[in-house]
């Protein structure tokens, strides 16, 4: 949603959560939000066909095809990836986001319950992340991870640019925001939440973890993508290979307007030192900013992700394939 001057504004319903069992993807992360200071303080809070140069996009192999029954362990991730939210869920949003009846999303939360990585909360009827799943989200936010290593350029980007700052990475077909830093600006873009999920090339950041893959690749990925722009109806094949093509030629990303009316962000990929793109990093802010510093923010955003790169982000440390 929008955040004008400490109230909601519903322009923004358009981030709906994608879930699913493609066996092409992998749980995503999340982490503590914190909100940026004014004053700079400490804190931190997220198409088919040919024509694309190869010579322009990371070596890496095309994800496996989609389709087919979820084994048992797809089964227990997507309820995982489900019950992963900022409140307590219920049921049937649960089976529903995790493509599971409730027969089977049941005997999987009971399961889990167990074993102490799902909880039922206080009112008996909805669900909520247990101890031991909480206890991996923390033991995922060593020091050395990339969400640390990012935290110092999301600060710095926030203070210099008044905006929201989001570092996403790539889970199957997804991008999964894992880290937002929010600007002292009066209206922000807040509608990507830590552990949100879009489509690759749904935002720039999102954009930015798919641009540069290779060709072949990106065509797999679109196949399944376009079936899921339902809620992003500006959006489309020809639309996202347009992006790809313009990111590629300019070397960063600018998407206005079209996930979110009157809203925009710009955004680029950030390389491990094997030149593969392991995350997005973008900044989201009224379209009419973004317009009037786009050169200025591009440049910002380049610098920190050249800082992140030369601090050796170790092979393979972004999101999953």
């Amino acid at each position: 949603m929008v955040i004008v001057a400490g109230r909601e504004d519903p322009i923004s319903t358009a981030m709906v959560p994608l879930y699913g069992t493609d066996p092409t993807r992998a749980a995503g992360s999340g982490t503590r939000e914190r909100r940026h200071a004014p004053s700079g303080g400490p804190g931190f809070a997220c198409v088919a066909g040919g024509g694309m140069s190869p010579s322009t996009a990371d070596d890496a192999p095309p994800p496996s095809p989609a389709g087919g029954e979820p084994n048992a362990v797809q089964k227990v991730c997507a309820v995982l990836r489900a019950l992963a939210a900022a409140a307590p869920r219920r049921l049937t949003d649960l089976s529903a986001e995790a493509g599971l009846n409730k027969v089977t999303a049941l005997r999987i939360l009971d399961t889990l319950a167990q074993e102490g990585f799902a909880a039922r909360a206080p009112d008996g009827r909805r669900w909520r992340p247990g101890p031991e799943l909480m206890a991996l989200a923390a033991s995922a936010g060593r020091p050395d991870d990339l969400r640390a290593l990012a935290r110092p350029s999301l600060m710095r980007l926030a203070e210099l640019s008044g905006d929201t700052v989001l570092l996403s990475v790539r889970s199957g077909v997804e991008a999964v925001c894992i880290e937002r830093e929010v600007g002292a600006y009066p209206i922000r873009a807040n509608y990507l939440d830590i552990g949100s999920r879009r489509p690759l090339g749904v935002g720039a950041g999102a954009m930015a973890l798919l641009a540069w893959l290779p060709d072949r690749e990106v065509d797999a990925i679109l196949g399944i993508v376009v079936q899921r722009l339902g809620p992003y109806p500006r959006l489309g094949r020809a639309e996202i290979r347009e992006a790809i093509m313009e990111a590629r030629a300019r070397g960063y990303v600018v998407l206005l307007d079209q996930v979110v009316d009157t809203m925009g962000a710009i955004g680029v990929p950030v390389r491990d030192a094997g030149h593969r793109t392991v995350a997005g990093l973008s900044i989201a802010a009224l379209t009419t900013r973004i317009r009037a510093r786009e050169t200025e923010l591009a440049e910002a955003l380049r610098r920190e992700a050249d800082l992140m790169e030369r601090e050796r982000i170790p092979v393979g440390q972004g999101g999953t394939r």
